[in-house]
């Protein structure tokens, strides 16, 4: 009996130890699945740490599709004298108070002819004025603040490829060019300004689209966001497509507007007219003339915009159903976007280039890509472009027609185009742009001079008291 009462006090006891083991567990289990989610909420959600207001264009940071919604990316533009920017357009102001043209009333124009492939300056800058006088309502992307401590970035309106394009060569009476003298006075007044001073201009938007614009001025201004047609001339400590943006050309040919062609009513297979003999990377447009102007259905020769060229380069695009983008003196031209403006499928050809927007487009989807040691072996580019059925080449030609808008500059911008496009690629650049200021100014309370002789209990690192 004794033994049956001690079994019965240790399954008791067994059932009490059981009972508050499982609750032990369940409890531990609750709070595991607990901080799990709470981890997990920070890392890829809200954070109840970060005021997810103040990053700028966040409905904009879309790695995998194209956004074409409105944001406010806050732009502060620097009042710089007419000279730098609609001067050049032969603009003159009515008072010497007034900075810029009433936009209201009259629009400078720009140049047209080949002036017109490299002028994204012009529209940026014709945008931000324009969002001081447009609806609170409207679709703007970005929008021009007066105060320079609200801004995401700063911007410069130097049109820096209308100067190299008309005021680079020297006049007789000239020592330096116009297009030097004018370089050489923006860095003067962008490193007086106190707003560089504080980022070393690491916020600062400055364009050089066309190639050989802003040559004497880019080594001083390099920290700044260049915005560029390539980086074919640039060493990549300077530009580089982790620091700066593409941004398209203008193109030059008309944009085919209610295209009712087909694979079959396009008779040319492969088309490429301009400049064959070019220098650096332009060889292969030679080597490529010689092994394609004798094949069948390929027009492939020399031309420009001289004698009524532009229309005729717009019907021979119209007509075919490949176009070569070949590598010239640098790896862009503006050949790529008559060819969309054209709906004509691009074919790539050139090593070093780099696409707009192309983190948020896939240009695979309507463009081909060649290698250039690839394209020179006999009868593979043609073969290649051969191979492409009627199916695949109408599914290109229609991503063509749903993209071509991006590319389209317009006065005022309209959703999605090249305009916004190019704003929504700065405000994606914002973040790191930050990241980068904040880190280089993580000293700047203290100046190493003032610390020369350190008093009793301080002592700075031996680097810095060398």
């Amino acid at each position: 009996m004794a033994d049956r009462n001690l079994i019965s006090s240790f399954m008791g006891i067994y059932s009490s130890q059981k009972s508050f083991f499982c609750m032990f567990l369940i409890t531990s289990i609750l709070l595991f699945i607990f901080s799990l989610l709470f981890v997990l909420r920070s890392s890829v959600g809200y954070s109840p740490f970060l005021d997810h207001t103040q990053l700028p264009n966040s409905n904009l940071l879309c790695g995998n599709s194209i956004s074409t919604r409105t944001t406010i990316l806050k732009v502060f533009m620097y009042d710089l004298p007419p000279q730098f920017h609609f001067e050049l357009l032969d603009w003159k102001p009515k008072s010497k108070d007034i900075v810029w043209p009433d936009i209201r009333n009259e629009i400078p124009r720009y140049p047209g002819g080949l002036n017109l492939q490299h002028s994204i300056e012009y529209w940026l800058t014709l945008d931000l004025l324009y969002s001081e006088l447009a609806n609170p309502n409207s679709l703007q992307t970005a929008i021009r603040v007066r105060n320079a401590s609200e801004a995401d970035v700063i911007f410069v309106p130097f049109f820096s490829s209308l100067c190299f394009n008309r005021y680079s060569r020297l006049k007789p009476h000239e020592k330096k060019s116009k297009n030097t003298m004018l370089q050489e006075e923006l860095v003067k007044i962008l490193y007086e300004k106190e707003e560089w001073k504080r980022s070393g201009g690491k916020d600062h938007i400055v364009l050089a689209h066309h190639p050989n614009s802003l040559l004497d001025a880019r080594m001083q201004l390099w920290p700044s966001i260049f915005i560029l047609s390539d980086f074919g001339r640039y060493p990549p400590n300077v530009a580089n497509v982790h620091k700066d943006i593409i941004a398209p050309y203008k193109h030059v040919i008309r944009s085919f507007e209610n295209d009712s062609s087909s694979f079959d009513s396009r008779q040319t297979l492969l088309y490429f007219q301009g400049a064959i003999y070019r220098k650096d990377g332009g060889y292969i447009r030679q080597e490529l003339f010689y092994l394609l102007k004798d094949e069948q259905n390929v027009h492939f020769s020399f031309g420009s915009i001289q004698k009524d060229g532009v229309n005729k380069a717009s019907e021979g695009m119209r007509g075919s159903k490949f176009c070569l983008n070949i590598a010239g003196d640098t790896p862009s031209s503006n050949r790529l976007f008559d060819a969309i403006a054209s709906h004509c499928v691009p074919v790539i050809i050139s090593d070093e280039i780099e696409l707009p927007y192309e983190d948020v487009i896939d240009y695979t989807t309507f463009c081909l890509f060649v290698r250039s040691s690839d394209a020179v072996m006999p009868n593979f580019l043609i073969n290649l472009v051969k191979s492409i059925g009627k199916d695949e080449w109408t599914q290109m030609w229609n991503k063509i027609k749903e993209v071509k808008g991006l590319f389209e500059f317009n006065f005022p911008s309209r959703k999605g185009d090249a305009v916004q496009m190019i704003w929504q690629a700065i405000a994606r650049k914002v973040p790191s742009m930050k990241l980068k200021i904040r880190k280089s100014q993580r000293f700047s309370r203290y100046n190493v001079v003032e610390y020369r002789q350190p008093s009793k209990g301080f002592q700075l690192p031996s680097n810095l008291a060398e």
